[in-house]
């Protein structure tokens, strides 16, 4: 198993896209400057009338397979 910390800002205006199904994927960066792109829905649970803020911690296995998506703080 792997993890990444992830430092996350998406306006909710930036995830409308995902609703309006102009998006599928969120690209962001991992604090050691690793791309990671992930299906919009992974952030759901955490999204508010802002939108997704806050620090993460994406567990996957070694094929890349998302595992867990947890907030840490925001």
């Amino acid at each position: 198993m792997q993890q990444l910390i992830i430092d996350l800002a998406l306006p909710a205006e930036r995830y409308l896209a995902w609703y309006q199904g102009r998006a599928e994927r969120v690209l962001m960066y991992s604090r050691d400057g690793r791309r990671v792109s992930l299906p919009a829905h992974h952030l759901r649970p955490f999204l508010t009338h802002a939108g997704v803020y806050g620090s993460f911690r994406m567990s996957f296995t070694d094929e890349g397979k998302l595992l867990k998506l947890e907030r840490l703080s925001g």
